[in-house]
């Protein structure tokens, strides 16, 4: 039940139920969907939402049933996820800052309390299955992502397998999919530093959680490798990319 999910958080309250009358549960459809119960009369072509308080900020609950289903993000990467969201028959429901926040959806306190809440989620709902990052374009298996995205809460590093992602580009070089949203710009390990992939996403790693802490590059910087080989790091001369290569 939402209102049970409310009743035993500490930090999170339902602050807005519009059919606070019906009786909310949620339960598992064939596909392993997330649902809402509702003995209330609705719209069923209208969204159904509820309105989440935690730690002073607020977040909609949205695509719940009876109203229409949300449509599943296009996904590029699966992280401890066998099957995709749609071949696996799952339906989302989708978590987002209020409308109060708008204009700081992307700052830290407020990403940071979303993770948090979604976390809350897994934690009580056994239904939900992943959690997808549209930024990203991945989705992160609830295992992973409760794992990774708590640790980092704590403390811990950056879960740049999940919140960011990889492709490879037409060049050769290895790019970062979402940090963008975070930074404001994409990392390019260049070619030929990107030809072993699996060493390159391990680099990528590293420098994202750099690059998330210090908040992007605006200058030329010099690392080192794990092998112990000298990098430079520097910014596009648009600004918008972060390339790494050899020195």
């Amino acid at each position: 039940m939402l209102k049970e999910f409310g009743d035993n958080q500490r930090s999170t309250v339902i602050s807005h139920d519009p059919l606070a009358d019906g009786a909310l549960q949620l339960v598992a459809d064939e596909g392993e969907t997330l649902k809402r119960s509702v003995t209330a009369k609705a719209d069923q072509t209208e969204q159904v939402w509820v309105e989440l308080l935690r730690d002073g900020l607020t977040f909609d609950l949205s695509g719940i049933a009876p109203g229409p289903c949300s449509a599943i993000p296009e996904i590029d990467q699966r992280f401890d996820l066998e099957q995709s969201p749609a071949s696996a028959r799952l339906e989302p429901l989708i978590l987002a800052p209020g409308q109060h926040l708008t204009g700081g959806e992307a700052s830290m306190p407020v990403v940071k309390t979303l993770m948090a809440l979604a976390c809350d989620m897994i934690n009580h709902f056994d239904d939900l299955v992943a959690v997808a990052w549209q930024p990203a374009r991945s989705v992160i298996g609830r295992r992973y992502f409760e794992s990774v995205a708590t640790a980092w809460l704590d403390g811990g590093a950056f879960p740049a397998l999940g919140l960011t992602s990889f492709r490879e580009t037409n060049d050769g070089a290895l790019q970062s999919v979402g940090l963008d949203f975070w930074i404001g710009q994409e990392l390019r390990i260049e070619p030929p530093l990107s030809s072993d992939k699996v060493d390159a996403t391990r680099l990528g790693v590293r420098i994202i959680n750099q690059l998330v802490m210090i908040g992007g590059l605006d200058q030329s910087e010099r690392v080192t490798a794990p092998d112990g080989s000298r990098l430079v790091m520097r910014p596009s001369r648009n600004g918008k990319f972060v390339r790494v290569s050899h020195e």
